[in-house]
């Protein structure tokens, strides 16, 4: 195990640039209980992260792009927090938002498949100088 002198530690501005996480978020996230441990400080107060923080707000941050909702991630950092022994709830978790993923997922390659459709339509119209009757209200 690392000694905490062989450990890289971040600032907060450079956890912000690796993650894509504002400043303002990352204090959110720690506020939050979103973190799976504690945020370090220098003498003066100020965070100190290491990339295992890192690495568990990229999954966050994923998490969260994908929908999940905010109450889910942090039980989810709460069983991580507990550690060993409740994998299955975690898995639970997991299961029940790509469930949610996979659904957003069938949906949007609908609504493509209907625009796709659509551009097709118009297109071909345009191709043989025939738009003038495309979606005419006044016909």
């Amino acid at each position: 195990m690392a000694t905490e002198a062989a450990v890289q530690w971040l600032s907060i501005g450079e956890v912000a640039e690796r993650t894509g996480l504002s400043v303002h978020a990352l204090r959110f996230y720690e506020r939050e209980g979103l973190l799976v441990g504690p945020v370090r400080r220098t003498s003066g107060g100020r965070r100190r992260y290491t990339s295992a923080d890192v690495e568990w707000l990229l999954i966050c941050v994923r998490l969260r792009e994908s929908g999940m909702p905010l109450a889910d991630l942090k039980h989810f950092a709460e069983l991580v927090r507990n550690g060993p022994g409740n994998e299955a709830e975690r898995l639970r978790l997991l299961e029940a938002h790509r469930q949610r993923v996979d659904a957003q997922i069938q949906a949007l390659e609908e609504c493509r498949s209907v625009i796709a459709w659509k551009v097709d339509v118009y297109a071909e119209h345009l191709a043989r100088d025939e738009a003038g009757g495309l979606w005419d209200p006044t016909a």
